[in-house]
């Protein structure tokens, strides 16, 4: 049986004030947003920056402890993954069946990537 490939496509973080720092990833680093979500009822407003940060707006945020919401993890075999990760204990959360709690409490968010994305992401060497 040959595993799966994958890659983590974002890191959801919990911030008081995203404006403030979706200026940093812009002024400092040159990130652009690529998606915004605006606050609807209980959701928060969420605004993810190119280059795999996910901001959650949360104005009583005062970390660092619990500023890490989930992980998004891009997968070449979305089904035969949470297949092995029910089997090793994971727990699928409300939000759907690509949302899962692993044993010691880190949620995962799972994702299909488009076909051959995942081997372009893990063929970039990040030190080159």
């Amino acid at each position: 049986m040959s595993l799966p490939r994958a890659y983590v496509e974002h890191v959801a973080i919990r911030v008081p004030n995203v404006d403030r720092h979706v200026d940093f990833f812009r002024e400092v680093l040159g990130l652009t947003i690529r998606d915004e979500q605006a606050a609807d009822g209980p959701r928060p407003r969420q605004v993810w920056v190119l280059g795999s940060v996910q901001l959650i707006e949360d104005p009583s945020f005062v970390g660092p402890e619990g500023r890490l919401a989930h992980l998004g993890i891009m997968v070449d075999d979305y089904e035969g993954v949470l297949a092995r990760a029910a089997a090793w204990g994971a727990k699928a959360l409300p939000a759907g069946p690509n949302w899962l709690e692993l044993p010691g409490g880190l949620n995962v968010e799972i994702l299909q990537a488009s076909a051959g994305a995942v081997e372009a992401a893990l063929a970039i060497n990040p030190r080159a």
